[in-house]
């Protein structure tokens, strides 16, 4: 059965570079499914109009049109594309996506590629590749390549490079992965430089147990990509110890994770087992990127590039306030295990961040606000490297696992 390639394209005002896309698709076997992402009207028929995306958000393209609004007109499609591309995924209209675009083209393209299941095939060919591509890429697999030249007009140069797209997401739909049929429950797992040990031990228990660990550094988009991947249905559990994202969030680190941040195994009910990996710290870029505002406070230059900066006790209470409010509503699926004798390598006695006071202030925030939850809490005489303390983690999150799978029957 001949495989179908979806090509997302303003065809008001790049129909000809478009065209050659459909072309070189087609001369390769494949099919097309093109979709009109552009206000106006297109340079040829497509397989899916823009009055079509629009209607997934009760617009109509000829008002939107006649507004002459480039931002609000970029940004219905984007929503409409976020809509209707995962539902014609699962109709089957295609097997992969490609697109061309400047900054408006990318916007609406990713919009709706974000939301596509991880491993569907996906190519933006961009003039902003180059950059901070994260707003376009999100947790996503998109594969971002540069255009090198304006994504307008067919010359030597772009048509190479959209040949290249082409033939890179032509392999991709041709290329069938055949996932292991021996494959072990997975489980999620979170880790930070300076709670390494922790995760090297707990992951050494769980693949002795016959588990696969996933680990996902807590940098911001890790722990986002996470909670898709929860949401997606992934993991048998999650071994949550690192949460430092929620320091950042809350103080204004570089490596926010976001407010959905442990969101997604609550709302799955999938077995969890939680702890305060690094919360002692919020993290920022080289020393002089640090805002002035926090000038006065207990800094730790990690390395060069990251300067590691001491929360506080009234950030700790607040944060203790955060990640019990997450976890009110987890019930008898979540283990939150405490570990009294520090958060990281750099949290306990002796070294640079050790504050009983500041870390004291979180865990009493915590029992205090989950007196009455079904969610289990556990406190160790322990710094959250300790192997004693990892292989308790790891022990519990097997335990939540099991019953699981003895109440699912």
């Amino acid at each position: 059965m001949t495989k179908t390639i979806a090509v997302i394209g303003t065809l008001d005002t790049k129909p000809r570079e478009f065209q050659f896309v459909k072309d070189v698709i087609e001369s390769l076997g494949f099919d097309t499914f093109v979709i009109h992402s552009g206000v106006f009207e297109p340079g040829f028929v497509p397989d899916v109009s823009n009055q079509e995306i629009v209607n997934k958000v009760d617009e109509d393209i000829k008002v939107i049109a006649a507004q002459e609004n480039r931002a609000k007109g970029t940004a219905t499609l984007a929503e409409g594309m976020s809509k209707l591309l995962p539902e014609l995924f699962k109709k089957g209209k295609f097997n992969g996506v490609i697109s061309l675009g400047g900054s408006g083209g990318t916007s609406v393209a990713t919009a709706g590629m974000r939301v596509l299941p991880i491993g569907v095939p996906k190519v933006m060919v961009s003039t902003m590749a180059s950059g901070d591509t994260s707003q376009y890429v999100g947790t996503s697999d998109i594969v971002m390549m540069p255009s090198i030249v304006d994504v307008a007009g067919l010359n030597d140069i772009s048509k190479r490079i959209f040949s290249n797209a082409v033939h890179a997401i032509c392999g991709m739909v041709d290329y069938e992965y055949e996932p292991n049929k021996d494959q072990k429950p997975l489980i999620a797992a979170t880790m930070f430089g300076l709670t390494t040990p922790a995760i090297v031990k707990a992951t050494e228990v769980l693949e002795n147990k016959n588990y696969e660990v996933i680990v996902f550094h807590a940098t911001g988009i890790g722990g986002k990509t996470m909670e898709r991947l929860i949401n997606n249905g992934y993991f048998a559990g999650v071994l949550d110890l690192t949460t430092t994202e929620w320091a950042d969030e809350l103080v204004g680190g570089v490596l926010a994770g976001g407010n959905e941040r442990l969101d997604a195994a609550v709302q799955t009910k999938t077995p969890q087992v939680v702890s305060l990996g690094a919360l002692d710290m919020v993290n920022f870029g080289p020393h002089e990127t640090v805002p002035d505002k926090f000038k006065d406070r207990l800094f730790y230059q990690h390395n060069p590039s990251v300067t590691l900066m001491r929360t506080t006790t009234d950030e700790n209470h607040k944060l203790g306030k955060i990640i019990a409010n997450k976890l009110q509503s987890a019930g008898s699926s979540t283990v939150l295990m405490i570990p009294r004798k520090g958060f990281s390598g750099l949290d306990k006695v002796g070294k640079e961040f050790y504050n009983k006071k500041a870390d004291e202030s979180i865990i009493s925030t915590l029992k205090e606000n989950l007196t009455y939850s079904e969610t289990q809490v556990i406190e160790k005489d322990n710094n959250i490297n300790d192997e004693t303390f990892a292989e308790e983690a790891a022990n519990q999150l097997i335990h939540l696992i099991k019953n699981k799978e003895e109440n699912d029957g």
